[in-house]
């Protein structure tokens, strides 16, 4: 794989496919249906799935393909895979709250290696460069020519005061006893993938999920961790979180700074 090539594609494949995500999201009125599951998918989800897969197919044709939108591409067992989730929030999407990321990964031997993750109401982009380290990108996200990066690095934490992400659709008792575990100085809540940008940035010092999500939720998010230097997790035993299980089920898991001193489950 060329990192360059492929830092590029995902880069500008998010922007495009966030471009299309406003457009619908600033009309009166969208449809929103149930799948299957009964979580909600919109014509924003399939048409940002559209543009994303279409440009990595193009890019990348010899590269498994896995996203949320294709039922089909679910049955793909490799340990090395493009993986989408074209619109990670749409609860956040469909309540017009903002929250709502559009991520793309690449996963190689079960570890997301590089990510994009773009929040396009938040006007906030983050991903992985070519060497592995993250940054976050600032101005007119051109498509082509990036703009102005920052280097991101996790925090060096307060073990006494730590600042502590939760989900804000899917908060819990559960979470809230785990969390009940930490000397907290402070607790905010946000909506998809950018949890793990959260800490990525410092910006919070640990995110525990003990609830349902899928390795298309997590892995652009968790590659833009790692290359800030975070680390993420299982819930039940703190070994690594890996990517191509059957099915595509997470178990808990918890994204934190490497200094933030750890509870058992």
């Amino acid at each position: 794989m060329d990192h360059d090539t492929l830092t590029r594609v995902m880069r500008r494949l998010a922007l495009e496919a966030g471009d299309r995500i406003m457009e619908i999201y600033g009309a009166d009125d969208f449809e929103v249906k149930s799948k299957s599951d009964n979580s909600p998918v919109t014509e924003a989800d399939e048409a940002a799935d559209e543009i994303i897969s279409a440009g990595l197919r193009e890019a990348f044709p010899d590269v498994a393909l896995v996203t949320e939108e294709q039922a089909a591409s679910h049955d793909v067992q490799a340990s090395t895979f493009l993986i989408v989730d074209p619109l990670d929030g749409t609860k956040e999407f469909v309540q017009r709250r903002g929250d709502f990321t559009v991520n793309i990964a690449y996963v190689v031997d079960g570890l997301p290696v590089r990510g994009v993750v773009y929040a396009p109401a938040k006007g906030r982009l983050f991903y992985t460069t070519a060497t592995g380290t993250s940054v976050e990108e600032t101005g007119s996200f051109d498509k082509e020519t990036p703009g102005e990066t920052t280097p991101i690095k996790v925090s060096e934490p307060d073990n006494n005061a730590l600042l502590v992400v939760a989900s804000k659709s899917h908060r819990d008792q559960a979470t809230d006893d785990y969390i009940g575990k930490y000397s907290v100085q402070d607790m905010k809540s946000a909506g998809s993938s950018l949890k793990f940008c959260l800490v990525a940035t410092g910006e919070a010092d640990i995110y525990p999920r003990l609830g349902r999500t899928m390795e298309w939720d997590t892995a652009a998010g968790h590659a833009v961790l790692n290359g800030a230097g975070g680390r993420v997790v299982r819930f039940d035993d703190h070994s690594p979180l890996i990517y191509g299980k059957s099915g595509y089920a997470n178990p808990f898991f918890i994204a934190y700074s490497p200094d933030v001193a750890l509870k058992p489950a």
